[in-house]
């Protein structure tokens, strides 16, 4: 399985999305410039010019026409995934940090910093079908509990009637959409114990996972909270992803860019970790990046997925034939 290296962005990565049809990659990065490549040869397709600021989150609507993106520059904005035409662009007194299309696309979720005296919040936006329609306003703001610990991840739950949330505070929250209701909390004895990094996911709506700085994954019942599965990593970790064909998630990480040449003599300890979902063991690893791992996403086929790190590089492996045998 060799891998196609994608160069385009001269700053860290920060995050990788693919479109549903999975023959479209969007990539974000620390040089204010989210990058759309083809996703079968890796080739560069197109930029989304706007933001003055690291680009931290994006997704793309369903029928692959329209891209969000979350900047540090405070804005979120609104793209023609097509022409690479700016729409539209939702201001904030601070950064925003990650976004999400619900399901049909008709709402965002977009989770802002604490930022001077403002706190973190979690602000859901109208998205008009006619960007000549569209306005600022938010349905609903959600102000956190522990406004001074940032909101890394909000995402959608099943049919857009919950958002569930993780961040620094280490818990993970589960909010009614329609009332901005708090109902679930994460149980802190088999929660985690450092920063919640990242949170994907699955396909169906049903679970999700989360990575952390506590060096572990979680895997957890999206409508009840339940801890289902814990993952191990033994390095801190930045981004997780699952496979959407077999029982196979996916952990990339390691630890902070200013430390590695004083922690780890192993430099190249850099790799995307495969797990068995079902039995928790680690199955392989793919290494690779010159410094820690920021971005992981599978394509919706399962047969490839994509990492972005540190070292400015998304690294695309298409998976051989012998992967899909892996027996344990």
């Amino acid at each position: 399985m060799r891998p196609i290296l994608m160069k385009g962005h001269e700053r860290p990565l920060t995050f990788l999305r693919y479109n549903r049809d999975g023959d479209m990659l969007f990539s974000c990065a620390k040089d204010h410039t989210p990058t759309l490549w083809y996703a079968d040869n890796g080739e560069r397709h197109g930029t989304f010019r706007g933001h003055n600021g690291a680009v931290w989150c994006c997704d793309v609507s369903r029928d692959s026409l329209r891209l969000i993106t979350g900047s540090a520059d405070q804005t979120a904005k609104l793209w023609d995934v097509k022409t690479g035409q700016q729409l539209f662009s939702f201001k904030f007194g601070s950064p925003a940090r990650s976004v999400d299309f619900s399901l049909g696309d008709k709402l965002a979720v977009i989770t802002t910093d604490p930022f001077m005296e403002r706190t973190s919040a979690i602000h859901v936006k109208r998205i008009a079908e006619d960007p000549e329609d569209q306005v600022s306003e938010s349905v609903l703001v959600l102000e956190s509990p522990n406004g001074r610990k940032r909101i890394n991840r909000a995402v959608w739950g099943p049919l857009n009637q919950t958002i569930v949330s993780g961040g620094e505070d280490t818990v993970l929250r589960i909010w009614d959409a329609e009332t901005g209701k708090l109902l679930k909390e994460s149980d802190a004895e088999v929660g985690h114990k450092n920063t919640i990094t990242s949170l994907t996911k699955a396909a169906d709506d049903s679970h999700f996972i989360t990575g952390s700085l506590d060096k572990t994954a979680k895997l957890w019942d999206m409508r009840t909270l339940t801890l289902l599965k814990t993952y191990v990593s033994g390095v801190p970790v930045n981004a997780v992803s699952m496979s959407p064909l077999l029982d196979h998630v996916v952990l990339g990480g390691g630890q902070d860019a200013s430390a590695v040449t004083t922690t780890d003599h192993r430099a190249g300890k850099f790799e995307a970790k495969f797990y068995d979902k079902i039995l928790q063991e680690e199955i392989g690893g793919i290494k690779g990046h010159f410094g820690p791992i920021n971005a992981l996403a599978f394509n919706p086929d399962g047969k490839s997925f994509s990492s972005g790190g540190e070292d400015g590089y998304v690294r695309l492996h298409h998976f051989d034939s012998d992967y899909f045998n892996i027996r344990i």
